[in-house]
Order: structure tokens, then C-alpha cells, then sequence
């Protein structure tokens, strides 16, 4: 199992992790390419328009996407870095293999892996990776996520079928 995650900082401090079985890793990527405009390099939901957010998460939610979700009221490094220690151990326990984290700065990559380290990933098998989010198709369902359950209201009553949240 793969597990692709995005952030939030709306509010509070927001992991979304897609699961994706390793089977499913093309058909995933091939819908995702397939809702590009012509000229676009990713889905970027901060950049759309509320019709194309709408259209895009309809089709999220008719392929059954099952994206974890940590939060926390939180906000910045530290928070962050508790949220990857929840999430690591979530991973842990579907069976994932390998978890790939949008790209930041040098510095926030460079504590994201700090903080893998600390957890028991290696020890379970998990590879992680920082990539940018426009070389993987994959990220932008996290992103997505991410950004209607930040922007509250409706948007988290459209993507709420993808959400499995974990609590603390």
C-alpha cells in the first residue's frame, strides 16, 4: 500500500494521506492527469475555480478514494511533526509500504525526515520520500482533500464519503 500525503493550515494543522493499493497506482494517476486543463502542470486546489473543485470531487468520491485524516488546532513544525508521528503509525497498521510526502523547502523536508526517523517506519518497512506535488499525480487527491476540509462548510460535506479521520 502506498499512502500520499498533503497539507493544510487552515485553521489548525491538517494531514491528508490517500491510500493507494499498488495495483491501482496507474488508474489513479491516469484520472488524475485526465482532470488537467489544457496548460496546467497539477491539480492545485487553491488555484481552481468552485466549478471545477465540485466536478473534481465528485470524481474523487465516485472512485472510492480512502484518505486518513490527522488535525490538529495546532499550527507549525511542532504540530506538524506530532500529526507525522500519528500518521506513521496509522501507515504501520494498513500495511503500507511507502509514504510519499509533498515536497517543501529544503529545511521542512529536512525536519519531516527527522522526525520519520524518530518513528518505527524503517523498523516496519516504510520507505519515505519527499516529491514535488506536480511529479505526482497521486498528491493532488490529498491536496484536494485537504483544502475542502480546510475550507469548511459544504466542501466537507462533498468530500466526507474519502475521509477516515483519526483521532488522537
Amino acid at each position: 500500500m502506498h499512502m500520499f500525503v498533503d497539507e493544510t493550515e487552515r485553521g489548525g494543522h491538517l494531514l491528508a494521506a490517500t491510500l493507494v493499493a499498488p495495483a491501482a497506482l496507474h488508474s489513479t494517476r491516469s484520472l488524475m492527469r485526465s482532470l488537467l486543463l489544457p496548460g496546467e502542470r497539477r491539480v492545485h486546489f487553491k488555484s481552481e475555480k468552485d466549478s471545477r473543485r465540485k466536478f473534481i470531487v465528485s470524481r474523487l468520491v465516485e472512485r472510492t478514494f480512502e484518505v486518513v485524516v490527522v488535525s490538529s488546532c495546532e499550527k507549525g513544525d511542532s504540530a506538524r511533526a506530532v500529526l507525522l508521528e500519528r500518521l506513521v503509525t496509522e501507515a504501520i497498521d494498513r500495511g503500507v509500504s511507502r509514504l510519499v510526502l509533498d515536497s517543501r523547502d529544503h529545511a521542512g523536508n529536512g525536519r519531516d525526515r527527522v522526525v520519520l526517523a524518530r518513528t518505527k517506519a524503517r523498523d516496519a518497512g516504510i520507505v519515505y520520500e519527499h516529491i514535488q506535488s506536480s511529479a505526482e499525480p497521486a498528491l493532488w487527491v490529498s491536496d484536494a482533500v485537504a483544502w475542502c476540509l480546510g475550507a469548511g462548510g459544504d466542501w466537507v460535506r462533498r468530500i466526507n464519503p474519502v475521509v477516515t479521520r483519526v483521532q488522537p
